[in-house]
């Protein structure tokens, strides 16, 4: 009862922190400048904290992908039931991926946020652009050449098809693979203490990130690209209450108030890390412990999503994409619009679910549909601010997903969901 006291607490720890970093950051930023902020302080002393803290995180994310992928395929059952649940999951977050950058276009035509800019008063930043992938390139690339390589570096696309393959595997031999099953049930164990133990240094970590990003950046550096922030923001909230809100009532019963207030620890995560990756082990926790969703359903959609599930992500291509193209006076038709629906949900496939990864999406949008490619220096210098969102609402699609499968599935866990945060916690 007592360690669930302290996990109840998480939520209000992580904000706690998120709040006063953000009001720490400001002060830092508006010191002079000099050894003590700069050198001491942003780049000492909170950079050490923040990175402790990230790669504690990254330290666990390619085995937990590894081993829980590895459990979810085989724990299915089935190769049909996996057929099953993965149609649904790769079908939702394509559509919901799609959907989002619609919101997104909407809202960027309403609030128009790049008529008027002064393109003058804006500092380039350089950045260099990625070539276009085809997507027949993405596809091969996800099968692995060499496994142990993918591991090693950390090529989540290709960690999960042969994560799958392998659990597929071991449930087509049945019982002479339950010895290799039952250690990786054991690893699985090992894996989650691991992350709780790192999980406990969220709250000091979230702080120094976010105060180290107000550091750099201050408040002012917004007000000059606002609109296109207030933009992204707005469809972001229009996506998580009226889209997914929507999908959790009409398809599983579910208020999304309570999701969110449960969810939200993770959401917080993702948010100050900017990384779906960094947030995977506190949603995997989450979605299962706090909300009541299948541990086997989860072990395969939210790995999945943290991987190919970018909603936030696309929504901010659809803002930017028409930001950019107002502000060189170029008109947005309606081909274009379409040509960005279609090349922004399938750039999200095999995107890295890492801080700035959406920067590099962008860029291939704004090559596919024409539009000057130097247009990502407008929003580069203060990509950290959308990216923030964009990731938190990358994670909570993968959440939403996966209580919706695990609830037409049928194992979805009424009591967990139902039950205070106390009593869930103490469950584990």
């Amino acid at each position: 009862m007592e360690k669930a006291k302290q996990r109840m607490g998480l939520a209000q720890k992580v904000l706690l922190g998120l709040l006063i970093g953000g009001i720490v950051g400001i002060i830092i930023h508006y010191m002079p400048a000099g050894t003590l902020r700069d050198a001491v302080l942003v780049d000492g002393i909170l950079q050490f904290v923040g990175q402790v803290f990230l790669r504690g995180i990254m330290m666990v994310v390619v085995p937990l992908v590894f081993v829980s992928l590895v459990n979810g395929a085989a724990s299915m059952g089935d190769v049909k039931k996996l057929g099953r649940v993965g149609g649904k999951t790769i079908g939702f977050y394509l559509v919901t991926t799609a959907v989002a950058i619609v919101i997104g276009l909407i809202l960027a035509f309403v609030i128009s946020p790049g008529v008027g800019l002064d393109m003058g008063a804006i500092d380039q930043v350089d950045y260099e652009a990625r070539e276009p992938v085809p997507i027949a390139q993405v596809l091969y690339e996800m099968v692995p050449r060499n496994p142990i390589q993918a591991l090693a570096e950390g090529n989540m696309l290709q960690i999960i098809v042969f994560a799958i393959l392998t659990g597929i595997a071991l449930t087509i031999i049945g019982d002479k693979g339950k010895r290799v099953l039952d250690l990786f049930e054991e690893l699985n164990e090992l894996v989650m203490k691991l992350v709780s133990m790192v999980m406990t240094l969220a709250p000091i970590g979230v702080f120094a990130l976010v105060a180290r990003t107000f550091a750099q950046l201050g408040v002012t550096v917004i007000l000059p690209l606002g609109k296109s922030v207030l933009a992204v923001y707005l469809a972001l909230l229009i996506h998580l209450f009226v889209v997914y809100g929507g999908m959790l009532k009409g398809l599983a019963g579910l208020s999304i108030f309570r999701f969110v207030k449960k969810l939200s620890p993770a959401m917080l995560i993702a948010f100050s890390t900017a990384s779906s990756a960094a947030a995977l082990p506190a949603n995997m926790d989450l979605t299962v412990n706090k909300i009541g969703a299948s541990e086997d359903v989860a072990a395969f959609a939210l790995p999945l999503g943290s991987t190919i599930n970018m909603d936030g992500t696309a929504i901010y291509q659809g803002v930017a994409a028409v930001f950019i193209a107002q502000a060189y006076g170029i008109e947005v038709t309606v081909s274009m619009a379409l040509t960005i629906v279609l090349a922004a949900t399938l750039a999200s496939i095999g995107t890295a679910g890492v801080s700035g990864a959406g920067a590099i999406m962008l860029s291939m949008v704004l090559t596919t549909v024409g539009l000057p490619i130097e247009g990502v220096g407008l929003i580069f210098g203060i990509d950290r601010i959308y990216d923030m969102g964009r990731t938190a609402m990358n994670i909570t699609g993968d959440a939403v997903c996966t209580t919706i499968i695990s609830k037409q599935e049928g194992e979805f866990n009424e009591e967990i969901w139902n039950s205070d945060d106390d009593v869930a916690e103490a469950a584990e």
